[in-house]
């Protein structure tokens, strides 16, 4: 499980090496995505709060890159922190994402990053439920949701 001192470790040291990378230019980038989405994943927008796909949602699956397909969060880390996005406390792996000290806005913030793509996600706060106390706060169209297959 990460906690907030090795988020701050990877954002000031090295990341994890991604299992494998996805790059493109900006102008493949702006193709495949929509105008929403390339504002947030390359040019580090944020959405507005409430008005999202995923600030409400709650069921099964897997959250993964809208860019790259990579997976990122399981749903079963989603919790509902009044902040307008989506909300989690871990990602899906160690490897899943990038930190990045990000001091805009007149503030000191860790931004997160898909850690195959590069594309921005949203940030990570110290401030989520116990037991790693982190709180990924990610813009709903950085990511798509995956439900999980029926089982027969």
């Amino acid at each position: 499980m990460l906690r907030w001192i090795d988020v701050l470790i990877f954002a000031k040291y090295s990341n994890p090496e991604p299992y494998h990378r996805v790059e493109k230019t900006e102008a493949v980038w702006q193709a495949q995505l929509t105008p929403a989405q390339f504002n947030i994943l390359r040019q580090k927008g944020t959405e507005p709060p409430y008005r999202n796909a995923y600030c409400r949602t709650y069921e099964p699956g897997v959250y993964a890159c809208v860019g790259c397909g990579s997976l990122l969060f399981n749903a079963t880390a989603k919790y509902h922190a009044i902040s307008g996005w989506p909300s989690f406390s871990q990602p899906i792996t160690k490897a899943a994402i990038k930190y990045l000290s990000d001091d805009t806005h007149h503030l000191h913030r860790i931004e997160v990053q898909c850690n195959v793509c590069d594309g921005h996600l949203g940030h990570v706060f110290p401030d989520g439920p116990a037991p790693s106390g982190l709180r990924y706060c990610i813009n709903s169209e950085s990511v798509i949701r995956i439900e999980p297959a029926e089982s027969n």
